[in-house]
């Protein structure tokens, strides 16, 4: 199961996906359809502040999924509040927002406006 954060209309929804055996390319249909959860809408800022990120380095901020960079929302010098917007992506048609995880400087951008990521890939530099 992967966690991950979809936003729909400038609402965010935490969604569990359960990943199935990367390694069978052969779609299965399901013996009977699953049932689905509502998803629960969660406040990004507050969401984003309890998390921490997930790269090696403290102060790094991960691109939470694959796609595209549509805005950054800061500058390098830029002091950034926990729960502050750094940029945003843009992935199947849908905009997520990455937040600061903790109050901060922003020391690096490491994307630009028009590029692809990677999930993982770091994104911002914060001390």
């Amino acid at each position: 199961m992967k966690k991950l954060r979809v936003t729909v209309d400038g609402k965010a929804y935490d969604v569990l996906v359960e990943i199935l055996d990367e390694g069978d390319t052969i779609p299965r249909p399901a013996a009977h359809p699953a049932h689905v959860e509502p998803a629960h809408v969660s406040a990004p800022p507050a969401a984003a502040a309890n998390r921490a990120p997930t790269s090696a380095a403290t102060g790094d901020v991960p691109s939470p999924l694959a796609g595209k960079v549509v805005s950054i929302d800061v500058q390098p010098g830029q002091k950034v509040e926990a729960g502050a917007q750094l940029l945003t992506l843009e992935a199947m048609k849908m905009n997520t927002y990455v937040f600061a995880p903790a109050a901060g400087t922003v020391q690096q951008i490491l994307a630009a406006p028009g590029e692809a990521v990677s999930e993982g890939q770091v994104l911002v530099r914060m001390s």
